[in-house]
C-alpha cells in the first residue's frame, strides 16, 4: 500500500511514534495522542443547547507527567508536510508550550518560538526529532532555571496511583504558579470561575511546594466551615495526618498543613485573632480561598477581604497566593498584589465554554485592581 493511501491515524502509527519512541520520547509517560483540550463551545438557543466541535491535539509531548513541552498536528500524506501547522500552533498557544510541529509522515516542520538564531522554522527529517531533553534544556535556558529553581519546578504531582491528568487550564495555573514561587514571587493571583477546579488546583501547587520542602508550613483559609470541611476529606485527603484543621480558637503547632475558617482565627476583638500566637515566621505559605463578600455581615465592609488583609499584613514576606471567583468587591487597590499570575478572561471562556465569573479584574502596572476597567 502507498504511503498516499494511508490515513492521518496510519501516518502517526506508522511513522510519526516511531520517530518519537526513536529520539527516546516514552510511549507510557511522555506521549499523549489525541489530547483533549476543551469539549466544545456551549451553544445556547432558547431553551435548548449544544457542544460546537471540541479541540484535541494529535500530540501533545510531555518532558515529564503534566509537563507539557510540545504539540504535533498530523495530516495524511496528500497533504504537505505544513499543512497541520497553523492547527498545532493554535494549540501551542492555548497550552503555551514553544516547541512545535507539523508532519505527513515524511518529515517534520519545527516551529520553534525561543530559537536562538531568529529560525522559527525548519523541516526535519523523521530520524532528526529532537529528544526530551533536547527540547527541556533549551526551555530551561530560555527561562534562566537554575538547578535549585529546577527541582521545585520538576516535583512530581500527587497522582494516587491514577492516569488522571488535569484540564489544560489547570496545568497552567499549577505550573505557572509553582515557577513564580520558585522564581521568588510571594503575591500570586489566581482567578477561577465556578466549577473549574479551584481547590484540587491549590492542591496540587500545595503538594508540589510541601514535598520539594521549598515550603514547610501552609494555612488554607476558607470562608465556610463546609469548604473546609470538604477539602479536607476530599482533595487534602493525601496530606493524612500531616493535616489539621483550626477549630475552637486552639493553636496546636506540630503539623504542616492547616486549614482554618477567616473566623477561627481572626475578628473585630483583639482577642479573637489568635492567628497572632504563631509567630509572623511559621507559616511561609498562605492560600485564601473564596475571598469575597461571604463575610462581610459578620466583619462589616468587605468582610474576609479585610481579615486576609490583616493576615497578609502580618505574614508580610511569605508567600501568599488567593483564588478568587467573585471579584466584583475588589474594588480596593489596596487590596491588589504585585504579581498578577493567570486571569482566565471573559472572552476565554465565552470562546471555549467554560463558565464565566461575574466581573474580569484589570491591573495597572503595579498589579493594583483598576476599578473603573475591571467590567
Amino acid at each position: 500500500m502507498s504511503k498516499k493511501d494511508l490515513s492521518e491515524r496510519d501516518i502517526c502509527t506508522k511513522f510519526i511514534t516511531p520517530a518519537l519512541v526513536k529520539a527516546g520520547w516514552d510511549i507510557a509517560t511522555q506521549i499523549r495522542e489525541e489530547f483533549p483540550l476543551t469539549a466544545g463551545r456551549i451553544i445556547v438557543r432558547g431553551k435548548m443547547h449544544k457542544r460546537a466541535e471540541n479541540k484535541r491535539a494529535d500530540y501533545v509531548l510531555f518532558y515529564k507527567p503534566n509537563m507539557p513541552i510540545a504539540v504535533i498536528e498530523a495530516k495524511d500524506n496528500n497533504r504537505t508536510i505544513a499543512d497541520g501547522m497553523q492547527q498545532a500552533l493554535g494549540y501551542a498557544a492555548m497550552l503555551e508550550v514553544p516547541f512545535v510541529f507539523s508532519s505527513n509522515g515524511d518529515g517534520f516542520l519545527f516551529h520553534n518560538t525561543i530559537a536562538l538564531d531568529g529560525k522559527l522554522e525548519k523541516e526535519i527529517a523523521l530520524d532528526d526529532f529532537p529528544s526530551p531533553a533536547q527540547l527541556w534544556n533549551e526551555w530551561k535556558s530560555h527561562r534562566g532555571i537554575d538547578p535549585a529553581r529546577e527541582e521545585i519546578i520538576n516535583q512530581d504531582y500527587y497522582s494516587g496511583g491514577t492516569d488522571k491528568t488535569p484540564r489544560y487550564y489547570q496545568l497552567l495555573a499549577i505550573n505557572k504558579t509553582t515557577e513564580a514561587i520558585a522564581n521568588g514571587q510571594n503575591r500570586i493571583l489566581l482567578v477561577m470561575a465556578t466549577g473549574t477546579g479551584k481547590t484540587f488546583t491549590a492542591f496540587q501547587i500545595i503538594w508540589r511546594l510541601w514535598k520539594s520542602k521549598a515550603k514547610k508550613r501552609i494555612l488554607f483559609l476558607a470562608d465556610r466551615n463546609i469548604l473546609v470541611d470538604q477539602t479536607m476529606t476530599n482533595d487534602f485527603k493525601p496530606f493524612g495526618s500531616a493535616m489539621t484543621k483550626i477549630q475552637k480558637r486552639q493553636t496546636n503547632k506540630s503539623y504542616a498543613i492547616y486549614l482554618s475558617l477567616y473566623q477561627a482565627v481572626s475578628g473585630t476583638e483583639e482577642e479573637q485573632n489568635i492567628y497572632k500566637n504563631f509567630s509572623p515566621g511559621f507559616f511561609d505559605l498562605v492560600i485564601v480561598d473564596e475571598c469575597h463578600q461571604g463575610s462581610a455581615k459578620v466583619y462589616g465592609g468587605n468582610g474576609n477581604l479585610r481579615v486576609t488583609d490583616r493576615l497578609c499584613n502580618w505574614c508580610r514576606e511569605i508567600t501568599v497566593f488567593r483564588l478568587y471567583e467573585r471579584l466584583h468587591v475588589f474594588n480596593d487597590p489596596a487590596t491588589a498584589f504585585a504579581s498578577w499570575i493567570k486571569g482566565y478572561l471573559l472572552k476565554f471562556y465565552r470562546k471555549f465554554g467554560f463558565m464565566v465569573p461575574g466581573v474580569v479584574p484589570q491591573v495597572n502596572s503595579d498589579g493594583a485592581i483598576i476599578p473603573e476597567a475591571s467590567q
